[in-house]
Formats: structure tokens, sequence, C-alpha cells
């Protein structure tokens, strides 16, 4: 009941365009947040926030999924934040940071290199609780990917050394005439740009949400572009240009899937620093991002859209809600899945168009805690551009 009664005086004020910097509604947030992290090994281990995962075809059973990209993102988003808060707040997001590093290594590589897997590499599992699935554990688990690598290293801010020695690293793991992308748009077909694993016997995956974080990664540890780097932009240009992102989010952005999900992550990316070439597309995607959150129905990719748009210096529109739900419940929105486990990204083109396309091999993703970090982010992006410090 405490929660609920929280969650209803966040929005009354967040809905109601009362200054978004409140204290009390980012300190509630934050405790709502903490109220996630695990406190003892259980499904989840200590330190973890939970997340679950479900068949898009059965949705009516929920698996929990123990992987560290949620808790990855959530440390990463509020460190990123906490420059902005006042010292209480500073000390939760310095508490769930410290309780999230001790779980961290149980999804490193095991050989100690300094990249990450999306599920555990102390016991390698794929798709953890999925009952007789897990007899291929070993012989099919997946190999560490740049997404969750860059995340990590982001979210436990390590030293500069470490991200150019990964970066050197990540130069072996590019579309090349030796191992070449077979399922793309023929203009990046070419494009000597990072594949998403770090697999030797992955097939050649381009996904561009996680480009963008691999961008951000190399843009914020001011790291010198490599030939993969600018080849990573020309791709998103190509992108842009021929706006696959709206009309084939699922075949471009395989991992994320969603037009609204993609544009945030650019936004993320161009809002770090300039890159004149995506820059140059900076009105197009505002226009996109303002058309989509006009017509916007759910209440979670109303709340990511707008801070696109106030990473890109616009203020959005007011966001609107379904009355008929309660606040939690739109909040900490099930159907609402900010990553996608689709296996069609590895199939031919013409099978991947489709399959990707379709529900026959994706998995939704859902982590209530990182709900509540979006609209904690987002309220603090209204605050700081209302303050002009955006």
């Amino acid at each position: 009941m405490r929660s609920k009664c929280i969650i209803s005086l966040i929005f009354f004020c967040y809905l109601n365009d009362i200054k978004a910097s409140d204290t009390l509604q980012i300190t509630h947030l934050l405790q709502r947040i903490t109220q996630f992290q695990v406190k003892e090994n259980g499904v989840f281990p200590k330190g973890l926030f939970p997340s679950y995962r479900t068949y898009s075809l059965n949705r009516d059973r929920q698996k929990a999924d123990i992987n560290i990209f949620f808790t990855g993102l959530i440390v990463f988003t509020l460190e990123n934040l906490k420059d902005k808060l006042t010292p209480y707040q500073q000390k939760l997001i310095n508490d769930i940071s410290t309780n999230a590093k001790s779980i961290s290594v149980k999804f490193k590589n095991q050989k100690g290199r300094e990249t990450y897997n999306f599920w555990p590499t102390d016991t390698p599992k794929i798709f953890p609780n999925a009952g007789w699935l897990n007899i291929l554990d070993k012989s099919q688990s997946i190999p560490d990917d740049m997404d969750d690598t860059v995340i990590m290293l982001l979210a436990l801010k390590k030293d500069s050394i470490t991200a150019a020695s990964v970066h050197q690293f990540m130069q072996g793991y590019t579309n090349s005439k030796t191992k070449k992308i077979n399922n793309t748009l023929e203009s990046i077909k070419d494009l000597p740009a990072y594949s998403v694993w770090f697999g030797k016997k992955m097939p050649i995956d381009f996904d561009i949400s996680v480009l963008s974080n691999v961008l951000y990664f190399v843009q914020k540890y001011n790291l010198p572009f490599t030939n993969a780097d600018s080849a990573s932009i020309q791709l998103m240009v190509e992108v842009l240009k021929e706006k696959k992102h709206l009309s084939n989010a699922n075949f471009i952005s395989p991992h994320y899937s969603k037009p609204q999900i993609i544009l945030y992550h650019l936004s993320r990316l161009m809002a770090l620093k300039p890159i004149p070439e995506l820059d140059a597309y900076k009105v197009d995607l505002i226009n996109q991002a303002t058309r989509l959150l006009q017509i916007e129905k759910e209440f979670m990719n109303q709340v990511i859209l707008s801070s696109a748009l106030i990473n890109w210096g616009i203020k959005p529109n007011i966001i609107t809600v379904n009355q008929t739900k309660s606040l939690q419940d739109l909040i900490e929105d099930e159907s609402f899945s900010f990553f996608i486990a689709n296996v069609g990204f590895m199939l031919p083109k013409q099978l991947k168009k489709i399959i990707t396309a379709s529900s026959v091999v994706k998995f939704e993703y859902y982590c209530p805690a990182y709900n509540n970090v979006l609209l904690l982010e987002n309220l603090v992006l209204h605050a700081n551009y209302a303050k002009g410090t955006n």
C-alpha cells in the first residue's frame, strides 16, 4: 500500500506539471528501485535486479531470467544522473552500485578478459529456468557480447586503460571479407562495422541500438576512432537515410525491435558529444519522435520518447495516461519490453525479415526496476531542461 501511495504522489506531481526535480519525487522513485535489488541469494543472486522473459506466443508463462543486462543498465543510468541529485539520493545510488558490483563478476569472461555475457559465465546457461532446454547450456551457450560489455564497463566506471584495451579487442569482431554478414540491407552489407558478438563461431550481426551503445562507450572514454567506429556511424547514417529504423525496426535492431527504443538510444548517444554525420539527421529524428509521441498510447513508450526529445533539446508534450489503470501498473507495465531475445537474428536475409517480424522465436524481457529508472531519468531530464542545464 505504501508503494502505491508513493507512486500516486509521483504521478500527481508529474502529470500536473509540478517541478519534476522535487526531492520527494526523486527520492521515492530511488527507494522503490532499491526495493527491487535482491538482498539475499535465491532465485536471483544477491545484488541483481530481477527481470523476466515471456515467450511471445505464450504470454501466460513468465520465467525468471538471470542476466546482468538490466542491472548494468540501471547502474549506468543512475550513475549518469547522480551529479544532478541531492547527497542523500547520491548515497542511495552509491549503495545500489556497490551491491551490483559484487555480482558483476558472475557474468564476466571466465578467462579474465574484461568482456561480459548476458547470462552467468560461472555456470553457463541459455534461457535460465527453461526446463529441458537447459540440457544445452554448455554446448549452446552464447558468447560474450559488445552490448553487455560496454554497458558494464560504463556502469562499473572502469579505468581508461581497461576501456582502451577492450576497444582494441573489439576491432577483431567486425564485418569483414573473411567473415561477412549475410542478412542485412544492401546499403550496409559491405561496411566493416562492429558485430554484436565476440564469439568466433557466431554469425556477424548488426544492431543499430547496440552500435549506439558501443559508440557511446567510445565517446565517453575519448577513445581514438577506428575504421570500425567510422563504419558503424556510416551504417547508422544509411539506416537513417532510408528510414529503416521506422519501417524495419525488427530487422535493423533485432535485439531491441522498436522505433521508440531505437530513437531513445540515438538521442542518448547524440546528447553526449556532437557526431556531425548523425547531427545532420537531428531535425528528422526530432520530427519522427514528436509524431510517434503524439499517437503513442503506452505510457512507458511515451516516457522514452519524451526523454529522447529532451536529449535533442526539445521540450516534449505532456504525457497522457490511461485512467483505467492504476498508477503503479502504468510504470511497472509487464507488456513494456525494452529488450527482445529474437533468435531470428542469425537466419538468412529473407527468413530473418519474416521471423524477426513474427513471434515465433521471440522472447520479450521485462524489468520493473528498470521501468522505474526510465521514469526517474525522464523526471531529471525535465528538471534540468527547465533549469536550462540539460
